[in-house]
């Protein structure tokens, strides 16, 4: 260890990735002072991942004065890197002819992020300037579903006959590496071994490649137990198909079985982190990209949740009403009423956030769904008898009254009940139903426990102590 290094307990954090605060503060100040070069320098001294969070973490204004200085410098993978509202401005910045020349250096799958958002038009005009063999490629991936295997693969993918061997296998990648190539991917991990119909077969793994004499057959080498993709297949399923058998490539093949493409790892992490987030978001009412929309697009999309959510709250009110003369004789009541829907709520939503997930990757299922069901009521009841205890004990103190604590031990344990069997219910029928579950379970879910809550709480009171 060198002298004087510090790595005690109160040494400062050590940012290991992304672009640092003092970084971004260079970078604004050079931007005041007018000092482009220093701009540039800085900007272009980051990694591309880097400089695609420099970039999102500034203004429209301050972006598009970056985004002009390095242009005639601009990396194209910096377009794969930035998050889509982001990149639609700034290749809505950029010349037809520039944009078309970034997109010929990326693979087919990164091409098609940046093209398909394009405004008609522009795109048009990017895909005539594109070569005519990268543009096929292009207009072929963007005529396959939206969030399909299709649009997810590379074309360019490494297929061989079986009757070659690991030297004709090796000279074939140098030859073509030294022809440019272009007809490799940029990053390949297997090899795969089609028929003469272009059918595969199986698949080598370099390393295994490598590991071989040259003599040796690939067919005596390859795996036969591949998990091909049809290339209609929705992107989440790939995700899951990966996750499964932790794969690290796959072939793509269409309607006849025959190899068009190949997904990586790499790009289906990206996936299962875009599913991940949309369904996080989802449960929110928000959109993927929020973040980055003008404060009126957001109020846009927000507003259509918070118009069901006031909907299921008049529902709530309405329960409340019914109950208007218990409340005004006892006042306790309205004070105690939110801890009741309050604490259902929150026992719905955690059972509901682990449906959701748990339907998204198929570890909830109709094998399961009855077992997990009778676990989250017998969950519910418990922590209903807990907090009961508590919240009764509590309630009986403030206001010198044991029935009111009872009361509201009653309610409670009834609504986290109904709470915990709602919480997995709700997803499950809106899944069943072709629904997603993610989009409207927490409406549904908050109606339910504010209405079972309420009038629980009410009702007993009426009933009891009124």
């Amino acid at each position: 260890m060198s002298e004087g290094t510090d790595i005690g307990p109160d040494a400062p954090a050590v940012e290991l990735y992304g672009v640092t605060h003092r970084q971004i503060a260079d970078f604004r100040e050079a931007l005041d002072a007018g000092d482009t070069a220093r701009c540039e320098a800085i900007a272009l001294g980051l990694h591309v991942a880097d400089l695609a969070d420099l970039i999102e973490g500034l203004t429209p204004s301050e972006r598009h004065i970056l985004v002009a200085l390095i242009g005639p410098h601009l990396d194209p993978e910096l377009l794969t890197f930035l998050e889509q509202p982001v990149r639609d401005d700034v290749v809505g910045r950029m010349e037809p002819h520039d944009v078309a020349a970034a997109v010929a250096e990326l693979d087919t799958d990164d091409a098609v992020d940046v093209i398909e958002n394009l405004e008609k038009p522009v795109q048009a005009e990017v895909l005539e300037r594109l070569e005519t063999g990268d543009r096929a490629m292009v207009e072929e991936a963007l005529s396959w579903p939206e969030d399909s295997a299709g649009r997810l693969m590379e074309r360019e993918v490494v297929a061989v006959p079986s009757f070659w061997t690991v030297g004709d296998s090796i000279d074939f990648l140098r030859d073509e590496a030294e022809k440019g190539g272009e007809a490799l991917p940029g990053e390949f991990f297997d090899l795969y071994v089609v028929d003469p119909t272009h059918r595969p077969m199986g698949s080598v793994s370099l390393s295994r490649l490598l590991r071989n004499r040259r003599p040796v057959r690939l067919q005596d080498l390859m795996r036969t137990d591949i998990h091909a993709v049809p290339v209609e297949t929705d992107q989440e399923e790939v995700g899951l198909l990966f996750r499964q058998y932790d794969l690290a490539s796959a072939p793509v093949v269409d309607s006849y079985g025959r190899l068009v493409g190949v997904i990586t790892h790499d790009d289906v992490l990206d996936v299962m982190d875009e599913e991940a987030e949309e369904d996080i978001m989802r449960l929110g009412g928000v959109k993927e990209d929020d973040l980055y929309l003008a404060a009126l697009k957001t109020s846009r999309s927000r507003i259509s949740w918070l118009m069901v959510s006031a909907l299921s709250a008049l529902v709530a009110s309405v329960v409340i009403w019914q109950f208007e003369a218990t409340i005004k004789e006892i006042v306790a009541l309205a004070i105690l009423m939110p801890i009741v829907a309050g604490l259902g709520g929150n026992a719905g939503t955690q059972a509901m956030t682990v449906a959701v997930r748990a339907l998204a990757v198929k570890d909830l299922n109709a094998a399961n769904a009855k077992r997990i069901v009778g676990k989250e009521v017998i969950v519910g009841l418990f922590n209903g008898i807990i907090l009961a205890s508590f919240v009764g004990v509590v309630a009986s103190a403030w206001f010198a009254s044991t029935g009111l604590g009872l009361v509201i031990a009653g309610a409670l344990v009834v609504n986290l009940l109904v709470a915990g069997l709602m919480g997995i219910v709700i997803p499950l029928a809106l899944s069943r139903a072709g629904a997603d579950p993610a989009v409207s379970s927490g409406v549904f879910l908050m109606t339910v426990t504010d209405v079972v809550g309420f009038s629980t709480f009410l009702g007993f009171a009426a009933m009891f102590l009124a």
